[in-house]
């Protein structure tokens, strides 16, 4: 039988990287999955054709509250329920701190924090409702450790697992379990770019010698979505290759 069978999942930031690795990884272990995207509309069409009538793409900011409220009532009335969410949506605004605008602090701390929060808390009473269901948050292993430059995501992605523990206690007598999962160095379009020295940096640090996968990421969403996971809540699952170790 397929983990997933018979769940709904909302995924935010499914067009892409790590988002589009849980959609089909979720897809083919038998839920249905509503996931969003913020712009891109082509590549978002383009996975709800190959993956078929069990997948909805909806355009929505999760960091922008009202979006959130109405995004989850329209997946409510689409699929009846809401089984997992994956508060997948981030964006990094890498610089120093000397040079670091306010914009470019904002900007991270809404998309990457502010919208866990925006879509926990309206999935939070159907769930409630139903005395059940997974929350998995997406921090890194730079809000564990922090990381130079990254003052306003290493201060959003530590948000997100102070934030994840909170929810699991507040919620955990109602069946629903809260965890947050701190990829390392992952495989992305954002990394194909990087000059060949800078991934070999990367690389130096990382005791498996390899850079991560989309896919390695959803399978620790499988695991923590399904009922493999079920005493398992208020953790922070490192997906690191050792790197935070």
């Amino acid at each position: 039988m397929q983990l997933l069978q018979d769940k709904v999942a909302l995924i935010t930031g499914g067009s892409r990287g790590i988002g589009e690795a849980i959609v089909r990884k979720f897809v083919a272990q038998g839920a249905k999955v509503a996931f969003t995207y913020r712009s891109s509309a082509e590549r978002a069409n383009a996975i709800v054709a190959e993956l078929g009538e069990n997948v909805k793409a909806y355009q929505s900011d999760a960091a922008n509250f009202q979006e959130s409220e109405a995004l989850v009532k329209q997946v409510l009335e689409d699929f009846g329920k809401v089984d997992i969410l994956i508060n997948n949506a981030g964006i990094t605004k890498d610089t120093l701190m000397l040079r670091m605008s306010e914009a470019q602090w904002d900007a991270v701390i809404h998309t990457n924090l502010k919208s866990v929060f925006n879509l926990t808390k309206q999935v939070m009473r159907p769930m409630l409702k139903q005395r059940g269901g997974s929350i998995i948050n997406m921090s890194s292993v730079v809000g564990v450790f922090g990381n130079a430059g990254q003052a306003n995501y290493a201060a959003s992605k530590a948000g997100i697992i102070g934030f994840s523990k909170s929810i699991a206690k507040e919620v955990g007598s109602r069946g629903i379990r809260c965890n947050a999962i701190a990829p390392g160095f992952i495989e992305t379009d954002m990394t194909d770019e990087l000059d060949e020295k800078v991934k070999e940096a990367f690389l130096s640090g990382i005791p498996m010698k390899r850079l991560g996968t989309g896919e390695e990421v959803a399978d620790a969403c499988l695991f923590l979505a399904s009922d493999l996971s079920k005493y398992v809540s208020g953790q922070v699952l490192s997906v690191c290759g050792a790197l935070n170790t």
